[in-house]
């Protein structure tokens, strides 16, 4: 019974499987937050921009939108910045894991090929 299980984890292509690991995971997770979310509703503008024929705002008004405004900014980058460095970080730990599943594979190909020269060595050993 173990062996069907076997052919069919050879024929799988883990290297492939290991390089679009991550495009899967976020994917998943992309799908769990359009579940998760409640639908869209649509909401009010934060701050209602005046028609051009109302009174002008004043300029200590203006300096405090002005002021939210870069705040948000800021903190956007700021946000940007470390969605960037946790993508780059995950992307290097993918390209480390299917390195060292590569290697992996080879030493174990190795390790069969050296068990079954021993094999053929007892073999012959036993003949003689």
């Amino acid at each position: 019974m173990a062996i069907p299980w076997l052919v069919a984890l050879k024929v799988i292509p883990w290297g492939d499987v290991i390089e679009h690991a991550p495009k899967v995971l976020n994917a998943a997770r992309k799908l769990l937050d359009r579940q998760r979310a409640p639908a869209p509703t649509p909401e009010a503008p934060k701050e209602v921009i005046d028609p051009p024929g109302a009174a002008q705002p004043s300029l200590a008004a203006l300096n405090a939108r002005l002021f939210s405004a870069q705040q948000e900014i800021t903190q956007l980058t700021q946000t940007q910045t470390q969605l960037t460095q946790t993508v780059t970080e995950l992307a290097e730990q993918n390209a480390r894991l299917v390195g060292a599943v590569e290697v992996l594979r080879v030493r174990t190909r190795l390790l069969l090929w050296g068990v079954a020269l021993l094999l053929l060595g007892v073999v012959w050993l036993a003949w003689r």
